[in-house]
């Protein structure tokens, strides 16, 4: 039996709706009449899906998934001509440590992936700023 009819939930619930339906609550809210943008959960387990999502929500991230974030914020500073050659190099130093981190953490391919992207970064910022 379900818990959630056991208790009479579903019915509250969607009487609540209704209820909010009718007093106007729902009007005007950004992307009525078009159809829901799902994001794809499909590599997520689905007894995950709702802790993952609340937790995305809540903007927390996996820290796998912050460690990708913050080496693609990198890659585009490195490439970037407004950071000094200070801050490049600082930004080039976590990057390296970041890569490694990622090779040790069995994840190589996305490493490896990086690596190559940071390389070509630094080859294009070589070519647009010729050092003495």
């Amino acid at each position: 039996m379900d818990i959630a009819r056991t208790l009479g939930l579903d019915a509250l619930v969607e009487r609540r709706i209704e209820a909010a339906a009718a007093r106007g609550e729902f009007d005007g809210l950004p992307g009525a009449g078009r159809p829901l943008a799902f994001d794809d959960d499909a590599h997520v387990p689905p007894e995950l899906r709702v802790a993952y999502r609340l937790l995305k929500n809540a903007g927390c991230v996996p820290p796998e998934l912050a460690q990708v974030a913050e080496v693609n914020r990198l890659l585009g500073a490195v490439s970037r001509d407004a950071l000094s050659d200070g801050e490049c190099r600082a930004a080039g130093r976590r990057l390296r440590a970041l890569l490694i981190e990622l090779e040790l953490d069995g994840r190589p391919a996305s490493a490896q992936a990086a690596w190559q992207q940071y390389a070509e970064a630094l080859r294009e910022r070589c070519a647009r700023n010729p050092g003495p």
